[in-house]
């Protein structure tokens, strides 16, 4: 990583690369709030109205937000009760529903055995199919 920023701030100033970090802690701070705002505007447009609850402040629905990311967070974070070893990553790949590492076989079965199970897949549909239209009659 170090390598990562030598080479993009080589040909930088001092006062470029301060700019640059000034920008990136403002953009930051600004999501964060907009992040609160929108959170605050939903639940007060949606849930008194629909389930009579109270109306939240802006940091009221910060902290809503934050508690919700720790409980449901996702792969790696709070709530999963994993320690955060270099593993946790991982195995969260490995869990994950777009995994398709298995996927790399799929050409070399159809090769081999795709077309038979196709063809006894047609067979028994049909099957089902004549069996269904006979007890409707």
């Amino acid at each position: 990583m170090t390598n990562f920023f030598t080479h993009k701030f080589r040909k930088k100033s001092p006062i470029e690369i301060i700019g640059i970090i000034l920008f990136g802690i403002i953009a930051i701070t600004g999501l964060a709030i907009l992040f609160g705002f929108v959170i605050m505007w939903l639940w007060n447009w949606l849930m008194p109205e629909i389930f009579g609850l109270t109306t939240l402040t802006y940091w009221q629905a910060v902290g809503l937000f934050i508690l919700l990311k720790l409980l449901i967070g996702g792969c790696g974070s709070g709530g999963s009760g994993k320690s955060s070893s270099k593993n946790s990553k991982n195995d969260c790949k490995k869990d994950s529903k777009t995994d398709f590492s298995k996927w790399k076989y799929y050409d070399k079965f159809w090769k081999e055995e795709g077309d038979e199970y196709y063809r006894q897949f047609v067979e028994r549909q049909s099957g089902q199919t004549e069996e269904n239209t006979s007890e409707s009659e």
